[in-house]
């Protein structure tokens, strides 16, 4: 007769077991369309949507993805937003621009990722589970083209926020915006506000001398960042971001049923690892938030293809519907 603690471990490992192949074989392909409203904008203003895409981490041959991501082009956003990571593999760009192409042609702007920048090494998967995975000897210095990647989005209109600040025209609205490089390899350089590429007027000093951002003809100031360090999201809220679009964390990529996300993979708080959020407070809407920044953190399509599961985090992309305050 087997022993009860045998029984016991065989029946811990079998689980163990299902949990990764589900997270390997399924999960990790289960794409999801998140979709949430966001009370930002100007009154009377008309809704205004924004397709957050984050984190593909396209390899070739990843076909159901590259299809997946062309049909997104079928919700007619006003404006894509690509937060960084977008692919995994020297030789993916024909692959990723194919699953891009779509999108191109509507207002965009996007940020790099540390993905971005080099080819991905194999390591040891468990160290995703680290508070912060940077303790790990660097990886390999093998370059992608990000550089043509770059100027293959220019080309097409989208707007390069790499710690810079430019404006955009989406849905009939203005729109000032401000980007950082990747704040997990420490390229981010917050650009200063009030010089020339910043479209908005001077800030409104008030009565308790305390100086605030004033809008002017801008219909809503947006920050872009890939990894959403606190560093990052302080200085947003500074400059009166109305809303801030992150990526990077995978929302967790392993999540417990019940508890969420294990790790961010940077310093920001597991209860704001992927979703709708305020920044640094409670959400805008909710009571005693009204001095927070909307903060949307999407979980991202892919994962490194040295650690390709997820589990209780379904790979996503976000439609934002922004609609009156």
């Amino acid at each position: 007769m087997t022993h009860p603690v045998a029984r016991a471990l065989g029946g811990t490992a079998l689980a163990g077991a299902a949990a990764v192949a589900w997270g390997t074989l399924v999960e990790s392909r289960w794409y999801a369309l998140r979709e949430v409203t966001v009370p930002v904008l100007p009154h009377g203003q008309d809704p205004l949507r924004v397709l957050h895409l984050s984190d593909l981490h396209l390899t070739p041959g990843q076909h159901r993805k590259v299809d997946w991501v062309r049909d997104l082009a079928s919700l007619r956003p006003d404006l894509v937003v690509d937060t960084g990571d977008n692919w995994a593999h020297v030789e993916a760009m024909p692959a990723l621009l194919h699953a891009l192409e779509p999108h191109l042609g509507t207002p965009g702007a996007f940020v790099w990722g540390s993905n971005d920048f080099f080819a991905p090494s194999p390591k040891n998967p468990a160290r995703y589970l680290l508070p912060d995975a940077r303790t790990t000897p660097p990886r390999p210095p093998v370059e992608l083209p990000w550089r043509e990647l770059g100027n293959r989005f220019r080309s097409a209109g989208w707007v390069d926020l790499t710690n810079r600040r430019d404006e955009v025209k989406a849905g009939g609205r203005r729109i000032s915006l401000v980007g950082t490089d990747d704040a997990h390899l420490d390229r981010d350089r917050f650009p200063a506000a009030g010089g020339p590429d910043d479209v908005r007027p001077a800030p409104v000093v008030d009565d308790a001398g305390v100086a605030r951002a004033a809008h002017g003809d801008v219909d809503l100031h947006l920050g872009v960042t890939h990894a959403p360090y606190r560093r990052v999201l302080d200085a947003m809220h500074a400059d009166g971001a109305d809303l801030v679009l992150a990526g990077h964390t995978h929302g967790g990529q392993l999540a417990v049923p019940g508890y969420g996300a294990l790790v961010t993979n940077c310093d920001l708080p597991r209860d704001r690892a992927k979703g709708l959020h305020g920044w640094p407070g409670l959400r805008p809407d909710a009571r005693g938030g009204a001095d927070s920044t909307w903060l949307h953190v999407c979980a991202g399509l892919g994962t490194s293809p040295y650690a390709p599961v997820r589990f209780a985090c379904r790979p996503e992309a976000t439609l934002l519907t922004l609609v009156a305050a």
